[in-house]
């Protein structure tokens, strides 16, 4: 009864017949000696089939084994769900991202050979159960059947850098999150964690925020912040894109449009659609692990390789791109990623303006970003903590954060696509960050973020003019976003969103071991020779 009421409630058709068959503790050897455990979920009666491979380092019990071990067994794939090296049960030392490859081919082996496995495999899984399938998808011969790829991106390090900032606040939080998962209680609500947790995200240096956090030190941590400048080529292991045109593997995905790896799985996306595969993805209006997402992700998954093990055909009909329209409460089928657009010019003006026409001979608009009081985050695409769409109207009225408006708009404005912008900026101290930010403002003047960007600025990259202005080329997220008619667009730049970002401290030190700053003024240009812009992708039916 209660695997029914499962089924229902993750939409999936009434799964007929016993119960799996669940063999647990199975070892399977690594390369170098270590055995890594992983749990075998059998459908009833069946003696050798097909196999489903989850890789994951947050354990075998609970709602991984009742998602990926349960559910998909009822519903015909056998599968198998490994703990990573160095989590719960398994050998070696968990540092994360490290071996993946290694670990992941050699368990494929394993797999393909046991009577019980007629040679086929396929992987699933979400988030780093995503980056798994990545770091092993690509080098295997035979290939896979297929994978499904939930949340997550081919690359990480433009994740955990974006724009090469470092995400301080998804970084601490999943530091401690993983420091302190094989604990008693780790799993249960812990709002006294929680709040010890964002209050470490303030801690300098930053590379001891995992001590602040859990007590403890977490490698992952020390990693990412000591790892953290340009050039650096320590996470090279964990890039995987360059293998992503030449996968033959049939490929499904799902993502949000408040999801940290939006930017990596849409470019996976377009390599393949790009390199003439023929992958699908479903975007919703979620963040990174949004209960509301779990419904569409289990169906996906468990429908895709349905259709690609069992030949149950029925859920391969239907657009590659399917993509809900925020604020207009729709789902929308396209062929291809981006779909046609017109790119569109939204000028910064004086005084706060946002319009089409550029002031021709306008002064800069200046303000000051001070690392000791850093301007605050709002929502966003955050692993924990208040995430998504939030009002804007604190923070906008800050003396660092400058606003700039459009008029009402007498008509929807669809943006849908890449989103980008372009900022002409003189900074005092040569090391800055430029943060832009599109928001909808409604007619009551709540402003709520749509998507944003940031880029860390050095002396001399980009390279400045002779007056010392730099053009900072910010990438923002993609979406998919419906502006209403009366409502009005606006852009916010300033120096940071802090936690989100680590604070730029103005010194050039690295942000691992930074402690000081300084304050730094910035020159915002938006004149007829510099016009500081952003580029929206706007559609038309």
């Amino acid at each position: 009864m209660l695997q029914r009421v499962a089924d229902l409630l993750l939409g999936l058709p009434k799964a007929e017949g016993p119960a799996p068959v669940a063999t647990k503790g199975l070892r399977i050897p690594m390369p170098d000696g270590v055995h890594l455990v992983a749990d075998r979920y059998t459908p009833a009666g069946q003696r050798s089939g097909p196999v489903v491979l989850v890789r994951t380092p947050y354990g075998r019990t609970g709602p991984i084994a009742a998602l990926f071990g349960s559910v998909f067994a009822r519903h015909g794939l056998q599968t198998v769900v490994q703990s990573t090296r160095g989590t719960f049960g398994s050998e070696g030392e968990f540092r994360p991202f490290h071996l993946e490859r290694e670990d992941g081919i050699a368990t494929a082996e394993w797999l393909r050979a046991q009577p019980w496995c007629d040679g086929r495999l396929a992987t699933a899984g979400l988030s780093y159960l995503g980056h798994t399938q990545w770091a092993m998808g690509p080098y295997l011969d035979p290939p896979l059947e297929a994978m499904a790829l939930g949340v997550t991106a081919s690359e990480f390090v433009s994740t955990f850098y974006p724009g090469g900032v470092l995400a301080a606040d998804n970084m601490v939080s999943w530091s401690a999150m993983i420091g302190r998962q094989e604990e008693r209680f780790a799993g249960l609500p812990n709002p006294v964690q929680k709040r010890r947790t964002r209050r470490a995200m303030t801690h300098l240096p930053l590379n001891a925020a995992d001590v602040a956090a859990i007590g403890k030190q977490v490698l992952f941590l020390r990693d990412v912040t000591t790892h953290a400048e340009p050039d650096d080529g320590y996470w090279a292991m964990s890039d995987h894109s360059a293998g992503v045109a030449g996968l033959a593997v049939p490929v499904s995905m799902v993502t949000g449009w408040y999801d940290l790896f939006i930017q990596g799985q849409l470019r996976d996306f377009r390599t393949l659609q790009d390199a003439g595969r023929a992958p699908r993805i479903t975007i919703g209006p979620w963040a990174h692990g949004d209960p509301a997402s779990l419904r569409i992700s289990v169906q996906d998954q468990v429908g895709f390789l349905r259709a690609h093990l069992l030949d149950d055909r029925a859920q391969l009909q239907r657009s590659p791109v399917r993509l809900y329209l925020q604020q207009a409460a729709t789902w929308l089928d396209f062929d291809a990623w981006p779909p046609e657009s017109t790119a569109t010019d939204s000028h910064l003006r004086p005084i706060g303006g946002l319009g089409e026409v550029v002031d021709g001979e306008a002064r800069p608009t200046a303000f000051t970003y001070d690392p000791a009081d850093p301007t605050p985050a709002v929502g966003g695409p955050l692993l924990t903590g208040t995430n998504k769409q939030q009002d804007n109207n604190d923070v906008e009225a800050r003396d660092d954060v400058l606003v700039f408006t459009g008029e009402p708009l007498i008509a929807d404005l669809d943006v849908i696509g890449e989103v980008s912008s372009t900022v002409f900026v003189r900074t005092e101290l040569g090391h800055a960050d430029v943060y832009v930010r599109l928001c909808d403002v409604d007619q009551d003047g709540r402003s709520l973020n749509v998507t944003d960007g940031i880029l860390r600025l050095r002396p001399g990259a980009p390279e400045a003019d002779a007056d010392g202005i730099v053009t900072a080329q910010v990438r923002l997220d993609p979406t998919a976003y419906r502006f209403r008619r009366g409502h009005r667009l606006r852009v916010q730049v300033a120096g940071g969103a802090f936690p989100r970002f680590a604070r730029n401290h103005g010194t050039g030190e690295p942000v691992a071991s930074a402690v000081d700053g300084k304050a730094n003024r910035f020159e915002i240009f938006h004149d007829a020779a510099r016009p500081s812009r952003v580029t929206l992708p706007v559609f038309s039916r």
